[in-house]
């Protein structure tokens, strides 16, 4: 039986940046106004683990996200690292991971996080063109990335970068350059986030004056899809796509406006279906059929069929067929599909070869 990974998150809000982005609330979006103490997080960490089925079996995580983490004063860091890295000197923890700028990455730093058992480090990284950066208020350049990245490939810490799309100046172009950049890097895992407009920040400001527009949904997916498949092509793997929904991430609440929805990730990965699909109904003639059969790994069943079976209902429509079943393959990889035909024709298809067809 293969490990599960569980993450205990620790939440430091808005902690060690000086910086206002524009895009960003990190009150609004984690709903956390005070400041987190140690023994807030020794009580959250023992509670995680209570619900942790087999402990010691499994892979635990302990992750402090928002903010940024090494622009906190040095004392709350030793403090807050002190309590994770004892749950990692007893081997309960696994890792641990932080959340932090580019421009906040330097030899000392790099050192001391080694020195409390840091493994996992993710820089904000947004963009990688300057004139987007600048717009958003990020404070770092494209260069401070490049050096951020080389200087913790000295160490044996894994890798993280999360981009934005859809920030003010940005577009196609500089979202292909941004991502064919961040490939560049080589870094062991990404996540992408589609811009959203949050209540009290100054891009809340600039869309109430028309000063921005946010993609639309239907913009977020196709562009995700294709930064999606992008990675996917380079054996990058891609831990998340779109903010996680929470009591206060909704439309309507702290979310003014933008390309938000509780199952975008779905959205994203039902649309590369979909056009796998197509291309195969397409190349091996499949139409006017009275009955097929389509095959993923039970973890893509809900994706392959699309969020509320629009792929299957897309797929009757334009090729006339009669009826569609999807069924779970164990015994196919993540990203596989298979078709099967009543002829008895079997067709199987990846979606790592798709990328590479693809884009």
């Amino acid at each position: 039986m293969s490990k599960k990974h569980y993450i205990i998150p620790i939440f430091v809000p808005h902690k060690g940046c000086p910086f206002d982005c524009i895009f960003c609330n990190q009150k609004k979006i984690t709903g956390l106004t005070k400041e987190i103490t140690c023994q807030d997080v020794e009580m959250q960490i023992k509670e995680y683990l209570n619900t942790i089925p087999n402990l010691h079996e499994n892979h635990v995580e302990i992750a402090f996200f928002g903010g940024s983490f090494t622009g906190i004063e040095i004392n709350k860091q030793k403090e807050l690292l002190s309590i994770a890295a004892t749950w990692k000197n007893k081997g309960i923890v696994k890792d641990i991971r932080i959340s932090t700028r580019p421009d906040y990455i330097d030899p000392t730093i790099m050192k001391f996080l080694e020195g409390y058992g840091v493994s996992i480090i993710e820089l904000g990284v947004q963009s990688m063109d300057i004139d987007v950066l600048m717009e958003s208020g990020r404070g770092h350049t494209p260069d401070d990335v490049k050096n951020a990245v080389a200087l913790i490939r000295q160490f044996d810490i894994k890798l993280g970068l999360q981009m934005m799309i859809g920030l003010p100046k940005d577009n196609i172009e500089k979202i292909n350059k941004s991502t064919e950049a961040i490939i560049a890097l080589c870094p062991d895992f990404v996540r992408i986030y589609p811009t959203l407009v949050v209540r009290d920040t100054y891009l809340e400001k600039m869309y109430l004056e028309k000063q921005y527009r946010p993609l639309s949904l239907e913009e977020a997916i196709s562009i995700s899809k294709n930064v999606f498949l992008k990675f996917l092509k380079h054996k990058i793997p891609v831990i998340r796509i779109g903010l996680q929904p929470t009591e206060n991430i909704l439309l309507g609440r702290e979310i003014i406006t933008g390309p938000f929805h509780p199952a975008f990730r779905q959205l994203v990965e039902s649309q590369i279906y979909k056009e796998m699909l197509q291309y195969l109904f397409i190349k091996y003639n499949i139409y006017n059929k009275k009955y097929i059969k389509l095959q993923g790994n039970p973890h893509n069943i809900s994706n392959l069929a699309g969020h509320k079976k629009t792929n299957i209902h897309f797929l009757r429509n334009t090729y006339k067929i009669e009826e569609i079943k999807i069924f779970k393959n164990n015994d196919l990889e993540d990203g596989e599909i298979k078709i099967l035909i009543p002829d008895g024709n079997e067709i199987l298809y990846d979606m790592k070869e798709y990328a590479h067809n693809a884009i």
